[in-house]
């Protein structure tokens, strides 16, 4: 009796916790119940059997942004947790029919702490001095009422933002940089982030790993086979998945542990270190970091203290 303009209604949305998702839904029936199709109506959004949200009930966490009159049953809801993901489907009721349950097309709805990720194009340029360049970056916007903030890590330009529509009728936010290159851009890396504002007023940014640093505990010069602590620390979000230590020698880089923090033990020939953290985004990468050792050697019964600076290789006083 009835049909869905499946063209028309999404399949899937990925919505971040706390925030709302706004479904774009259109439907149709048949020619004899379409006067009936009034302002008796309501529009129903359900799981299984459970109605998560009702349009003729004030109380209810979202609204009807559509006109089911003209058979546009577009909704917003609010406030969308983990255990809102669930398969949804569209229901219509009218005082005097149809009533009915839109199943062969169900909006499959998944909540997620993570916000959605940006996408930047072109990811590689090879271009002529003098030539303008277009970067675009673009994130989704489940919720239209707390599109994403987007920015950009160096703003060499004209910066131009706007919402988009997809063919499915979700919305993306886009912000396009536009510049002239010139020899101070060569091998210059710029990216994009964007900060998604959810309902209580907070915001979430996916930030890959950046401010990648290595802290050496006792801090001071050390003697030779004590135990020396590294640390190393970095700004994400989400938080950081894994940390990686390798050492560096010549121009060899050896994989040595893992985890933020790193137990090793000063010898007299002491190698460079650095470590790599990273999350579902990207990676940073500290500087490198060498620890400074204090050698004693005993000369004619005379205890010489010997540090060297910035070097990986210690060296005694010798008298003549």
């Amino acid at each position: 009796q009835y049909s869905l303009i499946q063209d028309l209604c999404l399949v899937f949305q990925e919505v971040l916790s706390g925030s709302c998702v706004t479904i774009p839904c259109s439907f149709d029936v048949v020619d004899r119940y379409k006067s009936n199709v009034d302002e008796t109506c309501k529009a129903l959004w359900k799981y299984d059997q459970t109605v998560v949200f009702d349009s003729s009930n004030p109380q209810t966490r979202g609204h009807l942004t559509g006109n089911l009159k003209n058979r546009d049953c577009t909704t917003t809801l609010n406030n969308m947790k983990p255990e809102n993901s669930k398969k949804h489907f569209f229901r219509l009721e009218c005082n005097n029919d149809p009533k009915y349950d839109f199943t062969t097309r169900q909006v499959d709805i998944s909540v997620t702490d993570v916000p959605p990720t940006p996408t930047l194009t072109p990811s590689t340029l090879k271009v002529k001095e003098g030539t303008s360049v277009s970067l675009k970056c673009s994130a989704p916007a489940p919720c239209l009422s707390h599109p994403p903030a987007l920015t950009w890590s160096s703003s060499l330009g004209h910066i131009q933002e706007s919402l988009q529509e997809n063919l499915d009728r979700t919305k993306v936010q886009t912000s396009v940089l536009t510049f002239t290159a010139s020899h101070l851009h060569h091998r210059l890396e710029i990216s994009c982030t964007a900060v998604y504002n959810i309902q209580d007023g907070s915001s979430q940014s996916v930030i890959p790993p950046k401010n990648t640093t290595v802290s050496v505990h006792p801090s001071g010069p050390v003697s030779e086979n004590s135990r020396v602590t590294l640390t190393c620390s970095s700004t994400a979000n989400p938080a950081v998945r894994s940390y990686t230590w390798y050492k560096a020698d010549g121009g060899r880089e050896d994989k040595i542990g893992t985890g933020n923090v790193l137990d090793i033990t000063a010898s007299e020939v002491s190698a460079t270190f650095f470590c790599k953290a990273e999350n579902d985004f990207g990676a940073g990468r500290s500087n490198t970091r060498q620890i400074e050792v204090q050698c004693m050697y005993q000369i004619s019964n005379l205890y010489v203290l010997y540090t060297l600076m910035g070097l990986t290789v210690c060296s005694a006083l010798i008298y003549k």
